[in-house]
């Protein structure tokens, strides 16, 4: 008995190393990815980093039940949706709360230590999505669901029907939201376009 017992629990235990292994490998390159939809959410760093945070551990708690080859970048966009939208429901009734436990199961892999929630940040504070200042001001000033519509699709190059599952919306909702994020986009551009190219006769004036 206690040889079998002792037997299953090196057989866990190879198997939650395993699973530490696949998440480092397959879900922490993502983390840049996961860090500018979050932003587009929160518009706001230490709370994207929050969301992104509260993301990856839910994934990694529930990561033996992904099957691997399937599309892992899709599946990790899902639950930080489903986080977002659970934070919005207990704002009310809570403060925020920060999940931090688990953490040390991933901070001692190299792989990890080496990358971290923050550092990513820090670089895409600098990059962000679009590069533009304009287009990205103008893709900020939009309503969330056509600004969530437009980025998943042109920035993060979802297909229609990825991001009507993401956002558990029908796909004629995010063609109709894509479709007037567009819109609203190129009329801002041509707008802060013209207010610029006027601006030198004004000084003149």
């Amino acid at each position: 008995m206690t040889l079998t017992i002792e037997v299953n629990d090196l057989e866990d235990q190879r198997d939650r190393e395993d699973q530490r292994e696949r998440f480092v490998q397959e879900a922490w390159p993502l983390l840049d990815q996961l860090y500018r939809a979050a932003w587009r959410y929160t518009r706001n760093h230490a709370d994207a980093e929050d969301l992104v945070q509260e993301t990856m551990l839910k994934a990694y708690r529930s990561f033996g039940q992904f099957a691997s080859g399937t599309n892992i970048r899709a599946w990790l966009f899902r639950i930080m949706v489903t986080t977002w939208i659970n934070r919005h429901r207990r704002t009310e009734r809570r403060p925020t709360e920060v999940l931090t436990e688990h953490l040390a199961d991933l901070e001692f892999n190299p792989a990890v230590r080496q990358s971290s929630i923050t550092s990513a940040s820090a670089e895409l504070v600098a990059l962000e999505a679009l590069g533009d200042g304009d287009v990205k001001g103008a893709l900020a000033d939009l309503p969330e669901g056509q600004r969530m519509a437009v980025f998943y699709v042109d920035v993060e190059g979802f297909r229609y029907a990825e991001v009507a599952e993401l956002l558990d919306i029908p796909l004629g909702t995010v063609m109709s939201r894509l479709h007037r994020g567009r819109g609203a986009l190129r009329r801002a551009l041509v707008e802060q376009s013209t207010k610029r190219s006027s601006a030198p006769e004004c000084a003149r004036t």
